[in-house]
């Protein structure tokens, strides 16, 4: 097992102008930590991973492994192991000799390979499938020979890049759960690179956000959720994402259409220190409640998921919102209900021109890195 850092790491492709797919990245993950890496596609995760593997050049900065500075040795000697999106099987072996592979070539002696071998079965639940070909397995269960090819490798850091992405719905959660109890079983140090926002909600010790190369911040999945940093984060954090919508500011609160939502005192007060005469105006859907004192929403359409819905609508000022409602509650499209946020601690603002919260919100953590501005149009 072993620490990593990225010490304002870069990796930048040649072009008019160049492109910092990853910029001045720093990050520390500590000994034994799972950490995912999250952003939407281009953000620079898988770019970042493939640095720490050596698959990438580091253009700045360096990558540390243990304590030792990798920035330019060969993969192979970086005690890493990777799994990928494709399982990448060999499609003549059998699982135990995909498995053993890497330790043949290392010239390990074939009863060490084969008690390494078990043992990774016993993890990966696979003892009966070591004698078969790729060809006879499910996707999830190569997913899983791919993965004990790592973990006999015993590595200091495991890298997983997206190995989830070619299973169905029902297998992806089973299988995320499985790597998040593996994970914790082996105590190795995990790097993992998702697109996915529940996947990183619901596997990582910490989440790092990534937007067009740069940190925007990390912490642990509830303080993303409940604490974001700024607009990207809060809109990508999330399903279905926070609503926000630019609204003007009165003296007595956020003005949403014909509605004043009000607002906490030191709130207003940041906000006019900032001379800001309208903010972005945050709120998740699980935060509302329907009242007939609140915002007008028309009715648009309803997502039905069993025990919870979905209410997407609009406001009269044209606001799209989304609000998380019983199922039980039976609406129809066009009609009118009327929301309330239900506590100002739930309340989100940000200021409209850096898309950074106000600090008043809520407080921000210290390690949280924050990101550039984000335009919204209500």
């Amino acid at each position: 097992m072993a620490e990593v850092q990225y010490e304002e790491a870069s990796r930048v492709y040649p072009g008019s102008p160049p492109v910092r797919a990853v910029d001045r990245l720093n990050l520390d993950i500590v000994d034994g930590e799972f950490l995912v890496l999250v952003g939407p596609s281009g953000s620079g995760k898988s770019t970042a991973l493939r640095m720490l593997a050596g698959l990438e050049d580091v253009n700045e900065g360096k990558i540390i492994i243990g304590g030792r500075d990798v920035t330019h040795v060969p993969p192979k000697n970086r005690d890493i192991a990777m799994v990928f999106q494709s399982y990448a099987l060999y499609p003549h072996m059998t699982v135990a000799e995909n498995m053993g592979f890497a330790l043949k070539l290392r010239g390990v002696n074939k009863a060490e390979i084969a008690t390494k071998v078990r043992e990774a079965a016993g993890l990966l639940d696979l003892e009966k499938y070591l004698d078969r070909k790729p060809k006879a397995l499910s996707g999830g269960q190569r997913q899983r020979v791919a993965m004990g090819r790592a973990i006999v490798r015993e590595p200091s850091v495991f890298l997983m890049d997206e190995p989830l992405s070619n299973l169905d719905a029902k297998l992806r959660v089973e299988t995320r759960a499985n790597i998040a109890e593996l994970q914790a079983r082996l105590g190795t140090t995990t790097v993992y690179v998702t697109h996915d926002q529940v996947e990183a909600m619901t596997m990582g010790h910490r989440v790092a956000v990534l937007k067009d190369g740069i940190l925007q911040q990390v912490d642990t999945p509830r303080n993303l959720y409940d604490q974001p940093s700024n607009v990207f984060v809060a809109g990508f954090m999330g399903s279905p994402a926070m609503n926000l919508v630019t609204v003007p500011l009165t003296s007595e609160g956020a003005q949403l259409g014909e509605t004043t939502v009000p607002l906490p005192r030191e709130l207003m007060s940041e906000a006019s220190s900032k001379g800001l005469k309208e903010v972005i105006f945050g709120v998740r859907p699980e935060n509302f409640t329907l009242s007939g004192q609140g915002i007008p929403v028309t009715v648009d359409l309803v997502e039905e998921l069993g025990a919870d819905a979905f209410v997407h609508g609009h406001s009269p000022d044209g606001g799209r919102l989304v609000i998380r409602i019983d199922a039980r509650q039976s609406l129809t499209q066009g009609s009118t209900i009327r929301a309330t946020p239900t506590d100002p601690e739930h309340l989100h603002l940000f200021d409209p021109s850096t898309g950074l919260r106000l600090s008043s919100s809520r407080a921000v953590p210290a390690d949280a890195v924050a990101g550039g501005s984000t335009s919204l149009s209500k």
